[in-house]
């Protein structure tokens, strides 16, 4: 068989959403590949959450890619924060750009990777019978992919609707006169509850968790900020990478300690007022190391939602208490405290009142009965691991992913796993992930995969792994990172908490973009340590 039948590939890619299609094209250059997406569209993340109000929280002119400069200089981006639509609109355009579609099998899901030692080859199948023999996958499969769905007893008996807010239907929902509840309060019902609130009867928010959340500040595309951005994009490209979370924003040169309460209370309101996403997050130096500094941008946060929502008992509801802010992602809102203002919004606290089942006509906490038509879960991800540990994945000597990782992920550097030669994840477990903007890191990921591939055949050699010694120097180096920030305090996606029994510790690494990037070059250029290639 050559490597044109349509069942041997030297690359299988898992996913077509934004490091997904980039994957396609840098690594078509040099190698047969083809993109398996279980999704009947393009764009990932941007294809799969399509409710109202979805809206990415990086600057759209940040948040694209950058390896294309007439790409860049082409592409208009009609808002500061873009919205789904126009994100998905992008990654379609992209993928007709550059020819993408014809590597790429739509409603393919992977249910199953097999290594074949012998061959050093993986064998890819898929839910719908694909069967595809690979030297190399790349699981572009997204740290937020695998939907979280609550496993509450009597699902079966509700008489109305349910949805996943990452499983929204194409067409809009009519929820005029409806009773709508919305489990969650994350980022993506902070998002989605205020425009909910304006379609329908009532909206019942049922929250666990207050979040920390400030104004998004979107707007239509400043002209003179599009321009000045598309006259420096290589510079800029370039600066990005190297801040900590590759986005360009004012950052700090002082702790908290530094300045008189006035000073500080100043510092924030500009933050607040300043139209960029997570400013707050960088006001001072010590936000996320120092929890009394931490404590300053929390009270401050607290003031604002008690000015805001004129409910004093709803708004005490509504203040976070029990964890700093930063250590669970901070929500970006349009309005979402304001909405508490509106008669037909009501807030249930199911920590104090814990639901206990779905009911013929709605929901029951432990101290109510909730009568609705249609039932939103905001209830988030499996993020990180999910997405790959929903495949039936089989390394070395029958060594499954799942037992692997049954108590918490390993990874050398984020990228490979011990046990599973040529299997390289894209923005994986102990990556720096959602906290690097995940366009651009991801596409330095790719680069950085290819160039492994490239040296691996170049040398010689049929296959690359990594050691548990490796995974267990990693795992130090991003329990030591996390150890010294406030990132742990919090039950959130970054430590596997927000899923009931998952295992394992802190799953992204905090160290900065450029110390991860810094790390991942010196382990190639010292011989690649850490890696073992045969």
């Amino acid at each position: 068989m050559m490597a044109s039948d349509p069942g041997i590939f030297d690359v299988v890619i898992i996913g077509a959403g934004f490091s997904g299609l980039y994957a396609i094209h840098k690594l078509r250059k040099t190698h047969s590949v083809v993109c398996l997406e279980a999704g009947d569209g393009v764009g990932g993340t941007w294809y799969w959450n399509r409710y109202p109000g979805a809206r990415v929280d990086i600057k759209s002119v940040e948040y694209s890619y950058g390896f294309d400069e007439e790409l860049q200089q082409d592409w208009k981006w009609p808002e500061i924060f873009s919205a789904q639509p126009d994100l998905e609109r992008y990654a379609n355009h992209v993928a007709d750009r550059f020819d993408l579609r014809k590597d790429i099998r739509l409603s393919t899901a992977v249910s199953s990777l097999s290594f074949d030692e012998a061959r050093n080859r993986w064998d890819v199948r898929s839910a719908n019978g694909d069967h595809i023999v690979c030297k190399y996958v790349v699981a572009a499969t997204g740290a937020l992919s695998a939907p979280n769905t609550p496993d509450w007893p009597g699902r079966e008996k509700f008489r109305g609707e349910i949805y996943h807010t990452s499983r929204w239907p194409d067409e809009p929902l009519d929820l005029a006169g409806k009773r709508v509840g919305i489990i969650g309060t994350g980022s993506t019902a902070i998002q989605a509850a205020p425009i909910l609130a304006e379609q329908c009867k009532h909206l019942t928010v049922f929250q666990r968790t207050p979040a920390y959340s400030m104004p998004s500040g979107n707007r239509p595309m400043d002209v003179a900020l599009e321009r000045d951005w598309k006259d420096n994009y290589p510079d800029r490209r370039v600066r990005m990478l190297d801040t900590y979370g590759v986005s360009i924003i004012d950052y700090p040169t002082k702790s908290a300690h530094d300045y008189t309460p006035a000073e500080q209370h100043e510092i924030l309101e500009a933050g607040w007022a300043s139209k960029s996403a997570f400013q707050l997050m960088v006001a001072f130096t010590d936000v996320m190391t120092d929890r009394a500094a931490n404590e300053v941008v929390c009270e401050f946060v607290r003031g604002k939602i008690r000015e805001i929502v004129e409910d004093p008992d709803t708004a005490e509801k509504l203040c976070p208490k029990d964890y700093p802010i930063g250590a669970k992602r901070l929500c970006i809102d349009n309005g979402y405290y304001a909405m508490f203002n509106r008669a037909n919004v009501s807030l249930v606290d199911v920590k104090i009142a814990p639901i206990e089942a779905f009911t013929l006509n709605g929901l029951k906490t432990s101290e109510a009965d909730h009568d609705l038509d249609v039932i939103i879960t905001a209830t988030g991800f499996d993020a990180l691991t999910g997405a790959l540990t929903r495949i039936d994945v089989t390394g070395l000597n029958g060594l499954t992913l799942a037992d692997k990782w049954r108590n918490g992920p390993t990874a050398n550097l984020g990228f490979m796993i011990a046990g599973f030669p040529n299997l390289f994840m894209v923005h994986g477990p102990l990556t720096p992930a959602a906290l690097a903007q995940m366009i651009t890191a991801g596409e330095w990921q790719v680069n950085y995969i290819a160039g492994m591939i490239t040296d691996l055949e170049r040398d010689g050699f049929s296959r690359i792994d990594t050691s548990i010694e490796a995974e267990q120097l990693w795992a130090a180096e991003v329990d030591a990172t996390a150890s010294h920030t406030l990132y742990g305090q919090a039950r959130s996606w970054y430590n596997g908490r927000n899923i009931d029994g998952k295992e394992g510790g802190f799953m992204v690494y905090v160290g900065g973009f450029p110390r991860y990037r810094e790390l991942c070059q010196a382990a190639v250029q010292n011989g690649f340590q850490g890696f073992l290639r045969s």
